[in-house]
C-alpha cells in the first residue's frame, strides 16, 4: 500500500442502541468517544442504530407480508390489465 493516503485502520467499538450489545471490531470509523472495555482497554466508540443482534432478519423476528392479499385487493380495486 502506498503510505500516507489510507484512513488509519484500528480496533473501534461498535455498540448496539436497540439491542445494548457491543462488539470489538477493527475498523477505519473512528469517534471521539471512548469506552473501556472488557480487557480494560479503552477503544473508540461508535453507536449503531440497527445490528446484526438487533436486526430482525438476524433475530428470527422478521414477518413475512401477504403479498397474494395485496395483489387480489388491487385486482379488486383497479381491475385486472389487459381484461376486455
Amino acid at each position: 500500500m502506498k503510505p500516507n493516503i489510507h484512513p488509519a485502520y484500528g480496533p473501534v467499538v461498535f455498540r448496539d442502541n436497540a439491542a445494548g450489545s457491543a462488539f470489538l471490531t477493527r475498523s477505519t470509523a473512528t469517534s471521539d468517544r471512548t469506552v473501556e472495555w472488557e480487557d480494560g482497554n479503552t477503544y473508540p466508540v461508535v453507536d449503531v442504530e440497527i445490528s446484526s443482534a438487533s436486526h430482525p432478519f438476524y433475530t428470527g423476528t422478521a414477518r413475512v407480508l401477504d403479498t397474494a392479499g395485496r395483489v387480489e385487493r388491487f385486482e379488486r380495486r383497479y381491475g385486472r390489465r389487459g381484461a376486455n
